[in-house]
């Protein structure tokens, strides 16, 4: 299931950014040396963790109804930034603005993990496949009872195929909108040629995507959002892309923004607050027949740094918190009968560490160390992960030595990265590739000195942390790491148009599906974090990658598919272009006046409170 919790709505991910999610956990920066730890003071501190998570509560999703509850009360929360465009197509490239218009917004399909099954959401499918002509259709029917409406307003227009249609069409298959959908419109044939997946309205509510081959998974790959068509087609016909880009700006009364989901926008004060207001015609009801959320409003306040949400909450003015890991003993340790806090097991995905390989820079020392694969082999034996879980996580983390979690079907426990922390080893493999070490430090073969940048964005202190012991363990080989910290924004322009950067921590989600990332795994993908857009494969190893994806996502017997991705994960996990980082334990908080009967947290599904509603005694 698509749970989406409410807590930080703006860092919900980038999915709609590069068509994979780009994750990023909004916090504050801080710029303390971590200080190393005896192996007893490590041992006492996992102990004392341990001890910590008993006082917590375990409530996994594991499917099924949920009670129903009653409409009233105030959701009040926070957002870190703010938003930068109420136009769906603009915030593209804007997570925080692709997160609070997602609430305005509904999708086709969803994915129950506790099942492993895909189900209708605002529209029925059903698959059809030729296996004579090798090829296949999904029939979609939009539910009758969905609609767009307007703040305070009775009027009801039915969504209908066009709002699909349309933005599949129109927006996203036409390149001069430079969506990042369009290249998750293309399928690879047998002969090596690209073909469309077509996308045909049958009448006002069925409509059909043709696939020119069958696939493994396409109901992932036909999900998507809609669009207010009548709104969105006319501005086109009329203006061109300029009149359609100029829809929804940052200036528009969000009251007059059409919503088919689950709220509205209803005022936006600028660095100040954000506020939505239930739907109450939205078509997900519950056994009484009551849409939700039962909340009337959700209230967000804008605070720009998660040291101030963090405060807010103690305070009691904001409903929920997902810790830092410095927050954790503080928030378990006073909860008392104020609120209550959930845990959850390692993330299935975590961030990761990559090292800029694009020829636009081909004239700096560190393109040709970067494109060395025993460089980043080297780099990642300089990680050393039991240091980062015990000091920056205090003991609540692991490594993730996997390229797929375990909820992908096709993950294997017995591949693994095999390039750990090991210090005399990442020396061995820098000399191999030809580094030489000179007065404790090592240079290049045209005697550059080993150093580089490392960037994240400045408003993480767990990715400051851990690069500040990545910095101390390098410095311990004689590698020259500096610190470089970013607005999230310009992180994000540096990924996807100026390529001037050279190492960065990034997160991308979870591959919970062998053929997600269709953008970033494969070489011509627009996020192929290391180059990307790339005309053919620059290396071997990647164009081997790009086939086996490729022949992954059309084999449909599972046996045979197993054998490609197998070799696919082993070869990403060898070469490095990747490190990822910790897998966290969460923990969410969550106040006692709300009834917990529908609340779940898990590592699978996240946190669910779509259906949280006020206990009877408030």
């Amino acid at each position: 299931m698509r749970k989406i919790s409410f807590n930080k709505i703006g860092t919900r991910s980038l999915a709609a950014l590069f068509g994979f999610s780009l994750v990023f956990t909004s916090m504050i920066c801080g710029c303390s040396k971590t200080e190393e730890m005896e192996l007893s003071d490590i041992e006492n501190n996992v102990s004392d963790d341990l001890a910590l998570i008993q006082k917590t509560v375990t409530k996994k999703w594991t499917g099924g109804d949920f009670v129903d509850g009653k409409v009233g009360g105030v959701w009040n929360d926070t957002i870190i930034n703010d938003p930068k465009t109420f136009n769906q197509l603009i915030a593209e490239r804007d997570g925080e603005s692709s997160g609070i218009i997602s609430h305005t917004l509904d999708y086709l399909s969803d994915y129950e993990p506790a099942t492993r099954e895909w189900k209708g959401r605002i529209a029925n499918f059903e698959i059809e496949t030729d296996e004579e002509k090798n090829t296949l259709t999904v029939h979609f029917t939009i539910r009758d009872d969905a609609f767009w409406t307007y703040y305070g307003k009775d009027e009801k227009i039915p969504v209908t195929s066009d709002d699909f249609v349309f933005w599949y069409n129109e927006i996203a298959g036409d390149p001069q909108f430079s969506s990042s959908g369009y290249g998750q419109q293309w399928v690879t044939l047998e002969n090596g040629d690209e073909a469309h997946i077509d996308c045909v309205k049958i009448d006002d509510k069925r409509f059909d995507f043709i696939f020119p081959r069958i696939v493994a998974d396409p109901i992932l790959a036909t999900n998507m959002d809609l669009c207010p068509s009548f709104i969105f087609k006319p501005a086109k016909e009329k203006g061109g892309a300029e009149a359609v880009k100029n829809l929804f700006s940052i200036d528009v009364d969000p009251k007059t923004i059409p919503s088919c989901g689950k709220y509205y926008i209803t005022e936006y004060i600028p660095a100040r607050r954000l506020v939505f207001t239930r739907n109450p015609y939205y078509w997900e009801k519950d056994g009484n027949g009551v849409s939700v959320p039962y909340y009337e409003q959700l209230v967000c306040q804008i605070i720009g740094d998660q040291n101030t949400d963090y405060l807010l909450f103690k305070q009691g003015q904001t409903e929920a918190y997902s810790p830092r890991p410095e927050d954790v003993s503080d928030l378990i340790e006073n909860q008392k009968d104020d609120y209550t806090v959930f845990n959850a097991e390692g993330s299935m995905g975590a961030s990761m560490w990559s090292f800029n390989q694009n020829p636009v820079n081909k004239d700096q020392p560190f393109y040709e160390w970067f494109t060395k694969k025993e460089f980043r082999q080297a780099m990642s034996c300089v990680f050393n992960r039991d240091r980062v879980a015990s000091q920056t996580y205090r003991g609540l983390a692991q490594a993730k030595y996997d390229f797929f979690p375990e909820t992908n079907p096709y993950y294997n426990p017995e591949i693994t990265l095999q390039y750990r922390y090991d210090l005399k080893r990442a020396g061995e493999l820098l000399e191999k590739a030809g580094f030489t070490k000179k007065d404790g430090m090592y240079y290049d073969w045209n005697g550059n000195l080993l150093e580089f940048d490392l960037t994240f964005a400045a408003s993480n202190t767990v990715l400051n942390d851990i690069a500040q012991i990545i910095v101390d363990e390098a410095s311990k080989l004689g590698v020259k790491i500096n610190i470089r910290q970013i607005d999230f924004q310009k992180l994000v322009e540096m990924l996807s148009s100026t390529y001037d950067w050279q190492s960065i921590f990034i997160g991308l989600g979870t591959n919970s599906f062998p053929s997600q990332g269709s953008n970033v795994w494969p070489s011509n993908g627009n996020l192929h974090l290391w180059y990307p857009l790339q005309e053919k494969p620059a290396t071997d190893w990647e164009a081997r990658v790009d086939y086996l994806y490729n022949e992954g996502c059309y084999t449909i017997d599972h046996d045979k598919a197993k054998v490609i991705w197998d070799e696919y994960q082993q070869i990403l996990l060898e070469e490095c272009p990747v490190i990822y980082l910790m897998r966290s334990r969460s923990f969410f908080a969550i106040r006692n006046r709300w009834d917990l009967s529908n609340v779940y947290f898990d590592n699978r599904n996240g946190t669910e409170t779509s259906h949280v509603f006020l206990k009877e005694s408030m």
